[in-house]
């Protein structure tokens, strides 16, 4: 993308609104605007990075089997009251009446909708089991919606379902979804730290919230130093095996880590002392197994393997999307504004010509450009360099590659990395090689 053609609306001035790192970077570099209260247009730097962050969640649940489709936003009444929830749930859910008159709801989760999919589909317990996912928009209604994405009412959402024939079997799928979550926080270039957590209204008894470690963080958080290792990610877990999975989910589990709200003192005197870490966590993703609550409630069986009705198991596994933008960027940023994961990035690097007009760099940037240009953000404008910098800056693109008339007789690129600051003076092929290297 050509700077002086897109549509990159940043700020100098710092939004009065915005009272969070996150929020106000987000404005100021022009990945989003809001557009009524806790409801915001993400502009096109925002949806790339959405979308990076989006399939790295979707190539992590497919690597553990599960299977993507898509349901409505719009779902009947029906459904929620033939599990019991649609009077308990609260305000939170927007409830709509179409023009026949027919109660209907903007779904702020699925449990519902998906078992009475499967429940018309699936009839025996050996076509388990199955755990299904999509990535979607949600909206429920926060009473005061605040802190930009972080706690909007519209947000994008993975959820996944799963359903299995056995308890057994169910366990195995919550233990590989925690893989799956670890794996994508990984990739994503953020610290998370699992812990027991409540289940709140959607129900169950086993349950694990997932936080991003951050100073800016809505809790506090207590946990054992273990967990900052993670060296089980490293380590081979046969995603087919229980026994593989048990262990797996045994290292993990076996670390003490609370937030402030469930911590226990008693608990934390046993951590030893050098191991014992505090912080504050914002949370961006959350697992759920609850059993036969939905499938019983709706009345969904299958043929079990003596014939007899069997209710299958389910889990519930949400990742908030929209969420992780901001919490990703309130665990890295600076003053200067936003430091990218080089896997979440909305560019590979951005190319700043120093002097448009000049001949030998025009050449020189076209040359980078032209390498990837779905990859490469130019900064073409005919604008001062210091105005360049800053808004390199603030974006925070993992690389900057710095052309001036000076460099660029000598074909050289100055290349900057975003988090270190550090710069090397490098050959085209050089500077591009650093750039995409794996």
């Amino acid at each position: 993308m050509r700077m002086s053609r897109g549509f990159l609306p940043t700020l100098k001035e710092v939004p009065a609104e915005a009272q969070i790192a996150s929020h106000r970077l987000m404005l100021r570099a022009g990945l989003i605007r809001q557009t009524a209260a806790g409801i915001y247009a993400w502009l096109p730097m925002g949806l790339r990075v959405l979308r990076h962050i989006e399939q790295v969640v979707r190539e992590e649940q497919n690597a553990i089997g599960a299977q993507e489709l898509l349901m409505p936003t719009i779902q009947s009444s029906e459904l929620w009251r033939r599990s019991g929830r649609y009077d308990a749930y609260g305000p939170e859910m927007l409830r709509i009446r179409d023009r026949q008159d027919r109660e209907m709801l903007y779904g702020p989760t699925n449990e519902e909708m998906i078992t009475d999919l499967v429940g018309q589909t699936i009839k025996s317990y050996r076509e388990l089991p199955k755990t299904l996912y999509h990535v979607q928009w949600k909206f429920r209604d926060e009473l005061r919606p605040r802190f930009g994405v972080m706690r909007g009412r519209e947000f994008f959402m993975k959820d996944a379902y799963s359903f299995d024939a056995s308890y057994e079997d169910a366990v195995a799928t919550y233990r590989r979804m925690m893989l799956a979550y670890l794996r994508t926080f990984q990739r994503l270039g953020v610290q998370a730290v699992p812990m027991v957590a409540d289940t709140g209204p959607i129900g169950g008894n086993l349950s694990h919230e997932f936080l991003i470690l951050a100073p800016t963080g809505e809790s506090g958080v207590f946990y054992d130093a273990a967990l900052e290792e993670q060296d089980w990610l490293a380590e081979k877990v046969d995603i087919d095996d229980h026994a593989s999975l048990e262990t797996f989910f045994n290292q993990v589990t076996q670390s003490y880590a609370a937030t402030d709200e469930m911590h226990d003192q008693a608990e934390w005197d046993k951590v030893p002392e050098n191991r014992r870490r505090e912080g504050r966590g914002i949370e961006v993703g959350h697992i759920f197994y609850f059993g036969t609550k939905y499938t019983e409630g709706m009345d969904i069986s299958v043929s079990g393997a003596d014939g007899a009705p069997l209710y299958p198991e389910m889990g519930s596994y949400g990742i908030g999307v929209s969420r992780l933008v901001a919490a990703i960027i309130e665990a890295s940023h600076d003053d200067a504004g936003i430091i990218w994961p080089a896997s979440v990035a909305p560019y590979k690097a951005v190319i700043l010509n120093l002097k448009p007009g000049d001949k030998q760099s025009d050449a020189l940037c076209e040359k980078l450009y032209g390498h990837a240009p779905d990859a490469l953000l130019y900064d073409d404008r005919n604008d001062r360099p210091g105005v360049k910098f800053n808004d390199a800056d603030l974006m925070g693109h993992p690389w900057q590659m710095i052309v001036g008339p000076r460099g660029a007789k000598e074909g050289k690129v100055e290349l900057k990395h975003r988090a270190t600051g550090e710069r090397f003076d490098l050959s085209v092929d050089e500077a591009l090689a650093k750039v995409f290297a794996p």
